[in-house]
Parts: C-alpha cells; structure tokens; sequence
C-alpha cells in the first residue's frame, strides 16, 4: 500500500530534545491519531543530539490537508504548541513521500535510514535506482520515492525542486549522493 507520508527533521535547541520527545509521546500522537493520522516511527538522531525524527502517513494528499488541518486547529495543539514550538528552531526540514510508511519494530535497536539523491537520469527514467534497489534492497526497507504533489497545506512547508528516495535497514551504499542517518527509536 502506498500511503503519502512526512519524514519530519527537526533541529531542536540544545537540551530540548527530551523535553519535546515527553510532549509528543504525552500528546502529540494520540492527538493526531485522533484525526486520522499514522503515527510512524519516532527517533533521536544518534550523531546530533539536538535533532528529532519522524515520520506519519495518510492515505492520500486529501486526507493529508483534511487531518492536518482537523489537528493543527485542534485542541491538542492549540493547548501544546507554545510548548513544542519552544523547543524547536527548525521544523521546516521535511520531505514529502509516497511509499508504505516506516515504524520500528518495539525494543528495536539502532535504525538505518537512508536518504538518496539519484542521479537526473536515475530518478526520472527509475532504470539506474530501480537495478540497485532491486539487487540492494528488500520489502523490510520500506522503500519511499518523493511525492510531486503540491503542497496543499502551506503552513507546514515541505522540501521542494528534488527527487529522493528514503529507505530504512543496512543496505549496500547508494551510488549517488546520499545521506544515512543513525536512529533510535523512542520507546513508546
């Protein structure tokens, strides 16, 4: 199943990080399960420990604005984003995707995340990416291509003008540029 979803990079102020992840666990992802959005996996950058990771999906880009316009003029934010947002000094780092979402396994340990920039040719005609994710990659990467589609929720800006693709899991370094990151999941 393909779902639209928001791999989410924040920078935060330094010492902050566990103040935000307390909130969110405490009321974000409840919150936003409420209005129908998938909670995805959440994670402490292990080589900054001023960053936030995260992830949610929604079937479509429809649902998208509809459940994020539901949370963000909701009670829950409305009552908890002075806090959030005073831990934060970037949450504009966000890469718009379509591909079947991502949550560690419970108890997991350290995740691999991969994020690649193919080549033009690559990631337009899909043949280079497509050899080397076929022979590097396996279902249990979950294996994410960039979402074209505009941006119809402006409050929250996505990252525009590239082509990605994000996978999670050791896999055979990509042959253009990429960057891994090294995640811990929170325990939820």
């Amino acid at each position: 199943m393909s779902l639209v979803v928001e791999l989410r990079q924040y920078t935060l102020h330094p010492g902050a990080r566990e103040t935000l992840i307390e909130l969110f666990e405490r009321e974000f992802v409840t919150g936003q399960q409420a209005v129908g959005i998938t909670v995805g996996g959440r994670f402490r950058d292990l080589d900054d420990p001023d960053r936030f990771v995260w992830l949610r999906a929604f079937p479509d880009m429809a649902d998208r604005r509809r459940a994020l316009e539901a949370f963000y003029g909701g009670p829950v934010w409305r009552e908890h984003r002075d806090a959030a947002n005073a831990t934060m000094v970037d949450s504009d780092d966000v890469l718009l995707l379509r591909g079947p979402g991502f949550t560690s396994r419970a108890g997991g340990r350290e995740v691999l995340a991969t994020v690649c920039h193919p080549a033009a040719s690559a990631a337009v005609h899909g043949g280079a990416f497509d050899s080397f994710a076929t022979e590097h990659l396996l279902p249990d990467h979950a294996l994410h291509r960039t979402e074209h589609a505009e941006n119809d929720f402006p409050r929250l800006p996505v990252r525009t003008g590239e082509d990605v693709r994000v996978w999670f899991g050791p896999a055979e370094p990509a042959p253009w540029p990429s960057r891994r990151l090294r995640l811990e999941p929170v325990a939820p």
